[in-house]
């Protein structure tokens, strides 16, 4: 449920959370300060608290949380920990969306204390408006020993849950499945991403084969007379391809430097984390020298086969 926090004067709305003991193991939650409550404190509902760290700052901001106490409501409850923080956690934010929640405005008290305090029916009185709802548990945590059993037991938690309820009025999130799919959509990105930078690279190397295609026309004079003076097949076709690698090579070297100057100043202007690998730079320049050889060959091919005295005639 969802109240306003006291400490003194300042208040926080949060989110008060009724959880067992072992709540941060399967949430793969820590602890930065202090404990968790143990299940003695459970059985015995004492009015303890873990806080997120969102509501260290809105509530002690100078001292530390610690043995203090907050109220909710007419109750008080010792602070006895703060969680860490995991909403920096993009993987862990990734697969459950009440991480961050769980990090900033929830305090956990044990699950029988908020039963004792707040029954099953949760009522909400604010600005003129009541609302009242009976709930019994609003989440609950299963976790295996392996992967392999997710699917099975995710069918078998369904299908209970499709005999004891008429209405679907329950929502199943299997971690394992978001990843799967977080993985999946990864993918087609990758593919959309690989085709659109494929066909940047055809149309750039069919540039640079007409450019190299009109050079060897504006050249064949030249050509005409390396061969006369004793050029073979080969040193024409070797000319060309170096000149095509250069012009090719000149532009990854550009693209490069783009594609690692750009992401820091995203990184450093807009705060958005961006990682660039050691080896992403060494692949993208060895691409673009590969595609300078392969439109090369064409132009550099043509212009080895160009008969030596038709090359001298040509004005």
């Amino acid at each position: 449920m969802r109240a306003y926090v006291w400490n003194i004067s300042r208040r926080i709305d949060c989110e008060i959370m009724g959880t067992v003991p072992w709540y941060p193991r399967m949430r793969n939650h820590r602890v930065a300060r202090g404990r968790f409550f143990s299940e003695r404190e459970m059985d015995d509902s004492a009015n303890v608290c873990v806080i997120g760290s969102g509501m260290v700052r809105a509530l002690f901001p100078l001292d530390s949380p610690l043995g203090k106490h907050v109220r909710v409501g007419g109750d008080y409850y010792e602070v006895i920990g703060v969680m860490e923080p995991v909403g920096k956690i993009p993987q862990q934010a990734a697969l459950s969306q009440d991480n961050t929640k769980a990090a900033a405005d929830r305090m956990f008290i044990p699950l029988e204390t908020a039963k004792t305090r707040y029954g099953e029916i949760l009522m909400k009185q604010r600005s003129g408006s009541f609302e009242a709802e009976r709930i019994q548990l609003h989440e609950v945590t299963v976790k295996v020993e392996t992967s392999e059993q997710v699917p099975s037991v995710a069918n078998a938690i369904k299908e209970v849950m499709e005999r004891n309820h008429k209405k679907k009025d329950y929502d199943i999130v299997v971690p394992l499945e978001l990843l799967r799919q977080r993985e999946r959509t990864k993918q087609i990105f990758n593919i959309v991403l690989g085709s659109i930078a494929a066909i940047s690279l055809l149309v750039g190397g069919i540039g640079i084969m007409n450019i190299m295609l009109a050079s060897v026309t504006e050249r064949t004079r030249e050509i005409g007379i390396r061969r006369a003076l004793g050029a073979k097949r080969r040193d024409v076709i070797t000319q060309f391809l170096v000149e095509t690698v250069m012009l090719s090579g000149a532009g990854g070297l550009i693209g490069v430097l783009l594609g690692v100057t750009i992401p820091w100043f995203v990184s450093h202007f807009a705060g958005m984390k961006t990682i660039v690998t050691f080896w992403s730079p060494i692949v993208a320049f060895s691409i673009s020298a590969l595609v300078g050889v392969v439109f090369g060959i064409y132009p550099a091919m043509r212009a080895a086969q160009m008969d030596p005295v038709e090359a001298l005639r040509h004005e």
